[in-house]
């Protein structure tokens, strides 16, 4: 029943979408946002609104939840998310033959990320996954929004 309703909600916040996910993308102005976490080796978590990766032109804001086994301990003690802001980092796009876009972002100025790999769907409905230096990969699901709110 929970999945049920986070599908819906999922379908809805996409039917508003009024650009198209290709000029989205394109823009480079938009937000990921977070609907299930999976950590390595656990269970599918729901999550509340509010975790985010946004990508506005040159900065990259993220503010995920992170679950899992870490191998050192976090440099930021104030939380165990995933919470940091990027200027500096490599960000490449590629189209696959199915028109799934394979974005991968790496920065080179946030602590412990080494890399975020996001899958979007035509549809809007997009996978991400957190590599991190110290802790095990994460993945999310959610969907794409053109909206900066």
């Amino acid at each position: 029943m929970v999945v049920l309703i986070s599908g819906t909600a999922s379908l809805f916040a996409q039917k508003d979408q009024t650009i198209p996910i290709k000029d989205i993308i394109g823009s480079r102005h938009y937000i990921f946002k977070a609907q299930t976490v999976s950590p390595t080796g656990g269970r599918t978590r729901q999550l509340n609104t509010g975790y985010t990766l946004k990508v506005f032109n040159d900065t990259i804001i993220a503010d995920l939840p992170y679950f899992g086994r870490a191998y050192a301990p976090p440099s930021n003690l104030a939380g165990g998310g995933i919470s940091f802001t990027s200027l500096k980092h490599d960000y490449t796009v590629l189209q696959d033959k199915k028109k799934r876009w394979q974005i991968t972002i790496k920065p080179s100025d946030a602590n412990d990320v080494e890399n975020l790999s996001l899958t979007v769907f035509e549809d809007g409905t997009a996978d991400l996954t957190v590599n991190s230096r110290d802790r095990q990969p994460i993945s999310f699901r959610g969907y794409i929004s053109g909206n900066s709110h």
